[in-house]
C-alpha cells in the first residue's frame, strides 16, 4: 500500500466519504457543513459530490437538529451530526443524553438500533473564551448508553470514525481543534480502528502517562525529556473514553509501578480522576508512587494569550511530575504553546 500523509481534518473528511459512498443511509448535517471551507477541512466537498439531500446545513437550533439526527436514526438512517464546538452541543443535551443515550435500555433493545454519530470540536481558543473551548468530554463519558471517542493521530481518527458510522449505538466522537492540522500516515481504503481499544504508542519501564487526544503529543514530548535522566516512560493513548480500556492502563501500570493521567479537560471530577480511582481500586499494591493527574485548573477557559499560556497544561508540566516521581527536580523549561503541524514520532502513525 502507497505510504501517504494527510492531516486529521482529511482523515476525518475521508472516513465520511468511504461511509457515504458505501452505504446510502449515512448522511450528513450540521452548521457550516456546505461551507467552502468545511468545518475546519473536515466536510470540503462532500454536498457537491452527495447533494443537498445528503450534505446540507441546519438552522441555528442545536436541540432540533439533535432531535432530528435521533429520530431518522432511529428509522434506519446512519446520520452524522457535526457540532462546530463541543459548547455548542449543551444546547442538545436533552435529546443525546435523554433520548438518545437511554433509547436501546428504555425498550429492552426492542426499539432498534440508534447508530448516531455526533461530532464534537473542542480545544485552545485564540481568544474564544469560556464558551467556545471547553474540554468537558467527562460529561459525555459519565453517561451510560454513549459511546466516547477522542483520536490523537490521523490514522486513528479515520479508523475510529468509520467504527463510530458503522456502530448501532450513538457515539460522541471528539476532535481537538489543534489536531486538525497534524499529519501522519493514513492508508487507503475503508478500515475500522475498534472502540474501546488503548494503544502503547511508546515503551517504557518507569512510569505510565495514560494521555487522549493533544495530551498525547505533550506525553510524548514530556517522554523525551524524561529519558534524559534515566526515566523512561511508557505512554498509553487511551483513544476511546466510553468504553475505556482498563485493562491496559492496568498492565501498563503493572510493569511501571507509576501513573500520570494527562487530559485536555478539568482535573476536578474528570477522566483523570477516573483512570486513577479504578487503578487504586484493582492495582494499589502495585503502585510504587501516588498517581498524578493533569489537566485543568479550576476556573473557566480564558480568552486573553497571556493567560492561556498558564492555563493549558504543557509537557514540562508532564515531565515535571514524573521527575518529581523519582525524587527529582522539575524541569525548569519554559514552554509557549503552538500548533503542531506534524506529530513527533512518525512510529506513532498507526499501523499499516
Amino acid at each position: 500500500m502507497p505510504d501517504r500523509e494527510i492531516t486529521f481534518a482529511q482523515a476525518v473528511r475521508e472516513a465520511t466519504d468511504l461511509c457515504m459512498a458505501e452505504d446510502p443511509t449515512v448522511y450528513l448535517m450540521g452548521l457550516g457543513v456546505p461551507d467552502p471551507k468545511g468545518v475546519f477541512g473536515t466536510t470540503v466537498g462532500l454536498q457537491e459530490k452527495y447533494g443537498p439531500d445528503r450534505v446540507f446545513d441546519v438552522p441555528t437550533s442545536e436541540n432540533a437538529m439533535t432531535g432530528v439526527a435521533v429520530g431518522s436514526a432511529l428509522v434506519g438512517m446512519r446520520p452524522i451530526l457535526v457540532h462546530q464546538r463541543l459548547d455548542f452541543a449543551l444546547l442538545s443535551m436533552e435529546q443525546i443524553v435523554n433520548q438518545a443515550a437511554n433509547w436501546h435500555y428504555m425498550f429492552g433493545g426492542r426499539g432498534g438500533n440508534l447508530p448516531l454519530v455526533i461530532r464534537l470540536v473542542v480545544g485552545r481558543g485564540w481568544g474564544q473564551g469560556p464558551q467556545h473551548s471547553q474540554s468537558l468530554q467527562a460529561w459525555f463519558a459519565h453517561v451510560p448508553g454513549l459511546k466516547v471517542v477522542m483520536p490523537t493521530v490521523p490514522y486513528d481518527a479515520k479508523g475510529l470514525l468509520i467504527a463510530s458510522i458503522q456502530d448501532n449505538n450513538p457515539v460522541i466522537f471528539i476532535e481537538h481543534r489543534w489536531l486538525h492540522n497534524v499529519k501522519g500516515h493514513v492508508p487507503e481504503g475503508v478500515y475500522s480502528v475498534p472502540l474501546g481499544a488503548a494503544r502503547v504508542v511508546r515503551e517504557g519501564s518507569d512510569v505510565t502517562i495514560a494521555s487522549s487526544s493533544y495530551m498525547t503529543l505533550e506525553a510524548l514530548q514530556a517522554a523525551e525529556v524524561m529519558s534524559e535522566d534515566g526515566i523512561e516512560a511508557e505512554v498509553l493513548d487511551i483513544r476511546t473514553l466510553r468504553p475505556l480500556d482498563q485493562e491496559a492502563i492496568l498492565d501498563s501500570v503493572g510493569k511501571t509501578g507509576r501513573l500520570i493521567v494527562a487530559d485536555t479537560g478539568w482535573k476536578s471530577f474528570g477522566i483523570g480522576a477516573e483512570v486513577v480511582a479504578f487503578t487504586a481500586e484493582r492495582a494499589f499494591a502495585k503502585l510504587k508512587h501516588p498517581p498524578h493527574r493533569i489537566g485543568l485548573p479550576d476556573c473557566p477557559s480564558p480568552s486573553t494569550p497571556a493567560i492561556a499560556n498558564r492555563f493549558y497544561p504543557r509537557a514540562a508540566e508532564i515531565a515535571s511530575a514524573g521527575r518529581a516521581m523519582f525524587g527529582l527536580s522539575p524541569t525548569g523549561i519554559v514552554e509557549e504553546p503552538s500548533v503542531p503541524e506534524d506529530i513527533p514520532d512518525p512510529s506513532f502513525a498507526g499501523p499499516f
